[in-house]
Parts: structure tokens; C-alpha cells; sequence
């Protein structure tokens, strides 16, 4: 498939072609309340032809991989681009400069998801749901779900880029409900990693997750609500990823800075504590495999760390190769597409804070009064960064000690004044964030995660009674 992209793209007339393959593999089982929700195995593949002429972007995709297929995708894109830059004022006049891969990159994979068959995933998902339903007797429903995407992609470009990759990404997800006397609560627990079956329960077995998310949801039957205010927070690295994503990460892709976002002229200005480095990277952490994990992104472009905070100050946005030229900011390989039929446009991968040099234990008994808080649920963020979210779990902590779980909570505050508030950064790091899909238009496996830290935050909850 390389040598006939390459040879479909030297014919092109373009200022600029991009061919891109992708064959997707995808598998979801889903069993809820002890029936079978969902069981599908479906490939879809195909080619996406991006072309720049005279400034303006034209795209087209086929799944007619024959020449005569390509040359027709090839022809349409041109004829799109050409018809894109008719009475277009702000043209496109170079892309920015960027180290292009060249090769064939894999994952590291421990015990491939393919030597397990559709047949063991249905078991261990019939299992594990029953596992959690029958946990206790306030279990009134469960779900357990195992999803997994498998990709091989092959990129070319006019300007050098020559790639073949591969990439997996399974996910093991279980959801219970409690219930008593009319009140009702959810327990959730989900674990996805670019890697292998091992990889994906190498931190917590199956089991464990099933008896997580039904005690979760039992013990919050019998938990109290928190007290409402701007309170001291000890931040797990599930919601460390939470905000670094969702409420930082979006306000520096480049394409929403361009658009007025509050990071906008903010380059060079101190936006958190120094005691906080914030970092978006394709590539795994130690003894680590995020969701969010690519060796190239979907313009060629090899991935390497982006800085977006460094010891507090803002050094740089997230771009593809179109914005990085208008902003004069180096592309890092945030360019990227879910499936053939999309264009690329600025994603993250894995965004975190990096680890400090407190202990968490030390973080938790020099907090008097205030809340661990683990796990973020819905809510949503702005260009303004600001955000809310629900919490999955929360504890009060007292006099430098964890006590009882709560419920109903949830934080909410502007996120570069939260990050200014960090006063303690654990020695401790955990990717915790990467089940699901970030939405910008189309979806993408993303992650994120950090260690333990202390800071500031606005705690709510219902108010009893």
C-alpha cells in the first residue's frame, strides 16, 4: 500500500498532498442486567486524500483502493481545494516545519489482544457482569462492557513523510447501581491502555475492577453530603487528568487559541504555581501504556513532548502543521483523525502534570480540613477554563486524616486559578483518564493523569434534606 500512495501522490498538482490508509478493527461486547446489550466485530477501511490548492484545503476518501480508486479520491480532493480557494482572502501560505517520520512503528504489547478469542472476551464480560450484580443484595443493575480498536495506518506525503504504524487499544468498563429505601447510587470503574491484554489488567485484574464499582456504589448508600465552599482539595490523578484535559488542554490547542480562547497572548506568563509542570506527549510514561499513545500523528509528523506549562509559566500551544505556521509554534504531532473519512485537525494524546517531590501521605496529613477527591464523572469546561465536575469518590479529610466518603459532590473553579493554588505535588504519577472518547467534532482516544497535589477548589454537593 506505501509504494502505491507514493506513486499516487507524485501525480498529484497540489502545493501540498497528504494520503493517508487506515484499516480499523473494532469489537464491543456489552452485557447488561445479565442480557446480552451488544456483540459486534466491524472493519472499516479505506483512504483519505487531503490536498492544499492555491491556499485552501480540499479532502476526499474512497474505499476503492485500486489505482484507478486512488486516482479518482486524488482528482476529487484537488477539484475541493480548487473550489475552496475561490474568493478566499486569508490563503494558506506555508505549513510549519516539522520533523516527518519515516518507518514503521508499533506498540509495545504484552500478550496480544488477538490471541484471545471473541469467545473468552464474551465469558469474561458475562462474568464479570454477574460477578457484580450478585455482589449484594442493593445491587439493582450492572453493566460490564470490553471494547477494543485495532488500526493499521499508512501515511504519505508530498513532503516526505513515509509511515506505517499499527495500534491497539482495548478497554474493560463495569457500571453498578445501588438502591435502598428510593435512593440510588453508581458506581463506576474502567481501565484502557494502548497495549496488549496484560497491559489492560496489569494494574487492576477483572475481578477487582467488578468489586470496585459495586462496593463504590453500596458504600455511597450509607454516605453524607459534603459542606459547600471554596475548600482545600487533595487531587487524585484521575481528576488531575481530568483538569489538565478538559479544562487547560482544550484552551491551548491552537485552532480554539486562534479563535480567542483565554490562553490567547498568554505565552511567556505565569498561569499556575511553579511548582506545577503541565506536558501533552504521545508517548507512554514509565511502566505506563495511556490510551492516548501514538508514535505519528495523521500528518506524518513524529510526536514529541509539548511543555504547555513549565514550572508555572506558559511556554507553548498544541498545533497541526497549518496553525503552527500562523502561530510560529512547532508541531509536536497533535494532528490527528479518527478514522479515514475525517481530516486531521489539533487533538491531544496524553496530558499530565508531572510528578513533585512530596509524599502523599505527607500531602494528606498536613491538610487539616478539606476532600480526596478521585474520579471525575460528567460536567464540562470552557474556552474560558472554566469548568465543573461531578466526583466518583470523596472523602473529608480532618486533622491530616482520610474519614467518611460522600456523595453528590462536585468541583468546579477556573482552572489556571485552581493550578496557581497547587501548594504540594506528590512524588507519585498515575495515567487514570483514558476509558472513552474525547469529542471535538469526531472522537479520539486521549489520557491523562499526574500525581497526588493539593490546592484550591470550589466544593459543592446537594443540600440535605
Amino acid at each position: 500500500m506505501i509504494d502505491l500512495l507514493s506513486k499516487i501522490g507524485e501525480a498529484s498538482k497540489a502545493q501540498y498532498t497528504e494520503l493517508r490508509y487506515q484499516s480499523r478493527h473494532v469489537i464491543r461486547i456489552s452485557v447488561e442486567k445479565g442480557e446480552l446489550e451488544a456483540a459486534s466485530s466491524v472493519t472499516n477501511v479505506g483512504v483519505g486524500i487531503r490536498t492544499l490548492v492555491n491556499g485552501a484545503w480540499g479532502f476526499s476518501s474512497t474505499n476503492q483502493l485500486d489505482r484507478k480508486g486512488l486516482t479518482a479520491c486524488l482528482d476529487n480532493s484537488f477539484k475541493a481545494g480548487k473550489v475552496a480557494s475561490t474568493g478566499r482572502k486569508d490563503r494558506i501560505e506555508s505549513l510549519a516545519e516539522a520533523e516527518l517520520a519515516h518507518g514503521t512503528f508499533e506498540p509495545e504489547i504484552n500478550d496480544p489482544v488477538e490471541n484471545h478469542s471473541l469467545e473468552e472476551k464474551m465469558k469474561l464480560v458475562r462474568e464479570m457482569e454477574r460477578r457484580t450484580r450478585s455482589f449484594s443484595n442493593d445491587i439493582k443493575s450492572s453493566s460490564c462492557t470490553y471494547y477494543e480498536i485495532m488500526d493499521k495506518k499508512v501515511i504519505v506525503t508530498s513532503d516526505g513523510a513515509r509511515v506505517e504504524m499499527s495500534d491497539v487499544k482495548p478497554e474493560f468498563s463495569v457500571s453498578a447501581v445501588a438502591g435502598r429505601n428510593g435512593v440510588m447510587n453508581r458506581g463506576y470503574e474502567a481501565v484502557c491502555v494502548t497495549g496488549g491484554w496484560k497491559d489492560l489488567f496489569s494494574k487492576k485484574s477483572p475481578e477487582e475492577i467488578a468489586e470496585k464499582a459495586a462496593t463504590l456504589a453500596v458504600n455511597l448508600l450509607d454516605a453524607s453530603n459534603p459542606e459547600g465552599g471554596v475548600s482545600q482539595v487533595i487531587l487524585h490523578p484521575s481528576l488531575v487528568g481530568l483538569i489538565c484535559h478538559e479544562a487547560i488542554g482544550h484552551t491551548v490547542e491552537g485552532d480554539l487559541v486562534a479563535a480567542g480562547s483565554i490562553a490567547k497572548g498568554k505565552i511567556g506568563q505565569m498561569v499556575a504555581s511553579p511548582l506545577v509542570t503541565l506536558v501533552d506527549s504521545g508517548r507512554p510514561g514509565k511502566d505506563e501504556h495511556p490510551a492516548g499513545s501514538i508514535h505519528v500523528d495523521d500528518e506524518g509528523v513524529m510526536c514529541k513532548d509539548a511543555g504547555i506549562i513549565v514550572e508555572g509559566e506558559l511556554r507553548t500551544y498544541l498545533v497541526g502543521r497549518e496553525i503552527g505556521g500562523s502561530l510560529g509554534v512547532d508541531p509536536c504531532g497533535n494532528a490527528r483523525a479518527y478514522e479515514y473519512g475525517h481530516t486531521p485537525i489539533i487533538r491531544m494524546r496524553n496530558t499530565f502534570i508531572e510528578s513533585g517531590e512530596s509524599e502523599v501521605e505527607e500531602i494528606t496529613q498536613e491538610t487539616k480540613k478539606g476532600y480526596l477527591l478521585k474520579g471525575g464523572g460528567e460536567g464540562q469546561a470552557d474556552a474560558n477554563a472554566e469548568f465543573m465536575f461531578t466526583v466518583g469518590e470523596a472523602y473529608e479529610i480532618r486533622d491530616g486524616e482520610i474519614g467518611k466518603l460522600l456523595k453528590n459532590v462536585t468541583i468546579s473553579g477556573r482552572a489556571f486559578d485552581v493550578l496557581k493554588s497547587v501548594d504540594m505535588v506528590g512524588r507519585d504519577f498515575e495515567f487514570d483518564m483514558g476509558y472513552g472518547f474525547c469529542f471535538k467534532g469526531q472522537a479520539a482516544k486521549v489520557d491523562g493523569g499526574g500525581p497526588h497535589l493539593r490546592c484550591k477548589a470550589l466544593v459543592g454537593g446537594k443540600v440535605e434534606g
